[in-house]
This record gives structure tokens, sequence and C-alpha cells, in this order.
């Protein structure tokens, strides 16, 4: 079995091959997410945590999060699941998915570093490699500068410069999401005005129709009302008129 190590803090993975079964009887029964002590890998990674991310079967079928069993099962996947990208609108399709249980079919699973231990491992955490890419949004930009919202967000963008194919120098820097600027306030107040005059106009209009039903009612009251005066007035004249 194939182990691809990860260490997020460094940047760097490493994959080892293990062959021994009684290694390797220390993960079978595990789930995804579940964290196993790194000596269980060997003597080199003795006082490491790592969690288990996920891992391929030896059909390339990739572990799924909450199948709880170690075998292949055949899900029903809709747009948004993983391990199926849908070709037209609204399709369904019944995929193979591997369960969450690593068992002896794993071909490759990945672990991912979650605490170092005292000795330094080559090709994991003796080096470095730093991001290409910073972060985009606003907030997450201050937690990495330890910025205060007075602080100007744009002027602490991660950018990266390099030389086009024309041989100009060309800069670039991700558009910051969730920045809070005048005109987006601008247009959260237009929003909370456009829905306070819409509560006030439908208010009104309530008002307006309750009235005109009030004045309708009062109209079908006053006619019913005239015709059966009529009604008693004519049988009145009737019974005068017989005598």
């Amino acid at each position: 079995m194939k182990i691809n190590i990860a260490c997020p803090s460094t940047g760097l993975q490493k994959v080892i091959e293990i062959d021994d079964e009684k290694r390797l009887q220390n993960l079978y029964e595990r789930r995804m997410a579940q964290e196993i002590d790194g000596a269980v890998l060997g003597d080199e990674f003795a006082g490491y945590v790592m969690r288990i991310t996920g891992g391929n079967d030896k059909q390339g079928f990739p572990m799924r999060q909450g199948i709880l069993t170690n075998t292949r099962v055949r899900l029903l996947m809709h747009k948004g699941h993983k391990g199926y990208r849908q070709r037209r609108a609204g399709e369904r399709k019944r995929k193979s998915i591997r369960g969450c249980i690593v068992g002896q079919d794993i071909a490759v699973l990945n672990l991912a570093v979650v605490k170092i231990g005292d000795e330094q491992i080559a090709g994991l955490t003796d080096d470095s490699v730093p991001r290409r890419l910073g972060p985009k949004r606003a907030n997450k930009i201050r937690a990495l500068f330890n910025l205060t919202k007075e602080d100007d967000v744009t002027k602490y963008v991660i950018s990266r410069t390099f030389t086009s194919k024309k041989g100009k120098e060309v800069r670039r820097a991700p558009k910051i999401q969730r920045l809070v600027t005048p005109l987006v306030l601008q247009r959260k107040r237009q929003r909370k005005a456009l829905k306070l005059a819409s509560v006030l106009r439908n208010k009104e209009d309530a008002a307006a129709y309750k009235k005109v039903v009030a004045q309708r009612m009062a109209e079908q009251k006053e006619a019913r009302r005239s015709l059966i005066s009529k009604r008693r007035s004519t049988r009145r004249s009737q019974k005068l008129a017989a005598e």
C-alpha cells in the first residue's frame, strides 16, 4: 500500500510504500478523519499524529466520507456530489464509490500531518515551500497579517510578478472578496430603503383596500336595507288595498 503523507505547514508531501501486512493491520478498519499515531508507519514517524483524509482502491475508485463500509457501493448522484460531474442539467446517474473505512483493497491512502514530532523527516518537514497564492477574502487577509478594521486591506494583498511571452513585466493580484467599501454600504442602504418603502407601500395599499371593502360592504347593507323597506311598504300597501 502506498501512503501519501502531506504536511500543510510546510507545503511538502512524501510517498512511502509499505508491504508489511503486520504494520498495515494498524490502519485497517480506520475511518476517514480519524487520527492515527505516526509510529504505526515506522520508527521515523514516532511522535507524529496524522489524520486520514482519503484514498483510492486498486481500481481507482476514491473513498468518500459518510459511507460506512469498506467496500464499493453504487450511489445515485447528482450535481454537487463528490466523485461525479454532471454532463447535462438536472442529470442524475448511479456511480460506484468506495466507502470511508480502510481495508485491504486500498492502493493509496492519503494522510495529513496534524502534529509534528521531534525528529525532522527528509522531504516532509525539513524544508518549506512558500504558498504561490495568498488569501482573497478580506477577513482572511486581516487574520494573516493581524490587521484591524481600520487598516487598508488592499495594501496587503499578496501579488506575483512574472514576465509574459512578450517580455513584459506583469503583476497579478487577486480581487479582494467581501471588502466593505463606501459603494457597498451605499448599495446596502439603498436595499434597506427600498425594502422599507415596499413595506410602507404595502401597508398603505392594505389600508386602502380595507377602506374600499368597508365602503362596499356598507353600500351592500344600505342597498339590502332599502330593498327590505321597499318590500315592506309594498306589502303594507297591498293589505290596505285589499281591505
